[in-house]
């Protein structure tokens, strides 16, 4: 008996050291995906890297480009198109105005009362619609008999039980796309970016469609304006403070103008305006500089675009394209390790993860992260534990950190330009007095990403405070603009009537 006692034990022991070896090796194979994740985070978080010094190469590459962009024609990768808007509202503005806004994911229409003076400016019956996606690539026809129809819809709930009919209404046709304009209110388009593709569009009279598909409904309502979204949140931006003179816009795609001197568009000599200076649309969004901090995401991203090696900036800092940036890094991780279990298919599809998805999860202050569960559940990954969830969080906050930052250096580029920035610009036409003396200077930003993305915002202002230092940026106020692109454009229909 004691033999056999003995071999139990001994079968025991071999037993215990086995599972012990499976449990150990387990644990060391578990360790090493961990250790694979961590080492994509990490090269993640060095690629998307933006010390101060490197974001103001940023700022002075950007300033560079637009001096070249205004130079002449193609010489720059900034379009810098003139908007032949040189005179922004005052305030004097009376009547009834109405607005059109064709953006990246919605379209707006509004209606405008204005007293006459700032502080009478009623905005009424606002309505914010998604733009079908089937309109993104029909024709030209299609897309603005849809835009007449709903003008023709709104107008029908103003007409209800008052007298307005027969009125002649102005209206400001809001394009969140580049056009090349010849005049404030018409304009062709150069090209298509945030998703659309009507190829027979490019090269045609933006407003004159519009106008054509307002006639073909009997509409009597006349194209005062064809308007940048930038340009229109400048426009509000100016009407409240005329220390405006620069407007952003963070939405789906992203964009910039600014108030520039005519004596410095050398392309147009001899540009003449009455205030003497003009609105410069920059298109920003197609900006490059071998600064920025590129990583292998940005660059399978724009291979696999529809627009590859055009929007590079845009392509970093923009709503349409954050969330999918976060999705590839997480393909990457769930390929190389099973921490987020079997490869999700879903996880496949490009732009699967919008970025309000990506703001929610950032943002995500439950106890055990279970807004990112969820998220990441319609993403076909389930049961992730909160260490996993945690990561998560991270990849969001390093990729927006960058769109933020960067986002700042191109509006620091800009008030280096014009000589905003403490530095008195790139280049002269200045006394040294006027250098030394800093202006209040109020920039206009809107758009959805930076409304309602806090994290993203904050990161974009903190940046802005360290690339200029804190003496000058106490003279540069940043400020929102909700509806600022629509509500601009009337003013600016209004301001061609008074």
């Amino acid at each position: 008996m004691g033999k056999v006692a003995v071999a139990f034990a001994a079968v025991a022991v071999v037993a215990a050291c086995s599972v012990a070896a499976v449990m150990v090796g387990r644990r060391m194979k578990s360790r090493r995906k961990w250790r694979t994740v961590v080492e994509i985070l990490k090269e993640l978080e060095d690629d998307c890297d933006t010390p101060v010094g490197r974001l103001r190469q940023v700022v002075d590459a950007m300033a560079v480009e637009m001096h070249a962009g205004l130079a002449s024609e193609g010489g720059s990768k900034l379009k810098m198109l003139l908007t032949f808007v040189d005179d922004l509202p005052t305030g004097r503005e009376k009547g009834t105005y109405y607005a059109l806004h064709l953006g990246g994911t919605y379209f707006r229409i509004l209606r405008v009362l204005l007293g006459g003076q700032r502080s009478y400016l009623d905005v009424q019956d606002v309505e914010r619609h998604p733009i079908p996606s089937h309109l993104m690539n029909s024709t030209s026809e299609v897309l603005f008999n849809f835009l007449a129809f709903s003008l023709e819809r709104f107008i029908e709930k103003e007409e209800n039980g008052s007298n307005s009919q027969g009125v002649r209404r102005e209206l400001a046709f809001t394009f969140s796309f580049p056009v090349k304009h010849t005049s404030i209110s018409s304009g062709v388009l150069i090209k298509w970016t945030k998703g659309f593709e009507i190829s027979e569009m490019v090269g045609q009279d933006i407003a004159e469609c519009l106008q054509e598909a307002l006639n073909r409904r009997d509409l009597d309502m006349h194209v005062g304006a064809l308007v940048n979204d930038t340009v229109g949140a400048l426009s509000l931006g100016y009407y409240h403070d005329p220390d405006t003179v620069v407007a952003v816009v963070f939405g789906t795609g992203s964009n910039a103008c600014y108030l520039e001197r005519t004596d410095a568009i050398i392309k147009c000599q001899g540009l003449l305006t009455t205030s003497g200076s003009m609105v410069v649309n920059m298109e920003w969004g197609n900006f490059w500089s071998s600064h920025l901090p590129r990583t292998s995401y940005d660059i399978d991203l724009d291979a696999e675009s529809s627009n590859a090696n055009d929007m590079g900036f845009e392509k970093m800092i923009s709503g349409m394209y954050l969330g999918d940036i976060v999705r590839r890094v997480i393909l990457r991780m769930s390929q190389e390790s099973d921490i987020f279990g079997p490869i999700s298919p879903v996880l496949s599809e490009p732009y699967v993860l919008r970025t309000n998805s990506v703001s929610a999860m950032h943002e995500d202050d439950t106890p055990e992260l279970q807004e990112v569960a969820r998220i990441l559940k319609d993403l076909g990954v389930s049961d992730v534990p909160v260490k996993v969830r945690k990561l998560v969080v991270k990849i969001c906050d390093v990729v927006t950190r960058r769109a933020g930052r960067l986002a700042a250096a191109g509006i620091a580029g800009i008030l280096k330009k014009i000589g905003r920035d403490g530095s008195g610009g790139i280049t002269s036409g200045r006394s040294r007095s006027e250098i030394q003396m800093q202006k209040r200077t109020v920039v206009a930003v809107e758009g959805g990403l930076y409304m309602n993305y806090t994290m993203f915002r904050e990161y974009m202002e903190e940046a802005l405070v360290e690339i200029l230092g804190e003496e000058v940026s106490q003279y540069v106020v940043v400020k929102a603009m909700e509806d600022g692109s629509s509500i601009g454009s009337a003013l600016l229909v209004a301001s061609l009537q008074s």
